[in-house]
């Protein structure tokens, strides 16, 4: 072998495993506090998780076996787009609201079913998809129009 061969052989066996272990980073959120204002006058606050990054809003809540009951998951897209969203991996039921950009509910996908690979689509653009306990709408009478104090 000649000495380049030799020393790109070495790189590249060298480089790999400092790049597995860069992708096997655990994933980390920080947290933030919302509250929905109901049309029946009532605020609901939540503490939230924040997917703000790909990565983040790659890996959502899957593998998750318990969610308290005021807390949830906060996705931000950044854009104003046609959301899809999915349950693979994803152990608990969930509502999914999702959000506009001036924080108003425009469709919430109700009691999720844990592991589909159905797509749940926002129906309409929105930039943000808040994920909380599957019927914890129901049971708060959140619906399309509420608005949603999201953090800044």
């Amino acid at each position: 072998m000649t000495k380049v061969f030799r020393i790109a052989f070495l790189a590249l066996f060298l480089w790999i495993p400092i790049a597995a272990l860069a992708a096997d980073e655990p994933v980390s959120f920080s947290r933030g506090e919302i509250s929905i204002a109901s049309k029946d006058g009532k605020s609901h606050p939540f503490t939230v998780e924040l997917a703000l990054t790909a990565a983040q809003r790659e890996l959502g809540l899957m593998h998750r076996t318990t969610l308290g009951a005021n807390a949830g998951m906060l996705f931000d897209f950044g854009e104003t787009r046609e959301v899809m969203m999915w349950m693979k991996n994803t152990d608990l039921p969930l509502d999914m609201l999702f959000i506009d950009s001036r924080g108003e509910i425009v469709h919430i996908a109700s009691r999720t079913t844990p592991f589909s690979e159905n797509i749940i689509s926002s129906g309409a653009p929105v930039k943000y998809v808040l994920e909380i306990n599957a019927g914890r709408a129901e049971a708060l009478q959140i619906s399309p129009g509420d608005r949603v104090a999201l953090p800044h």
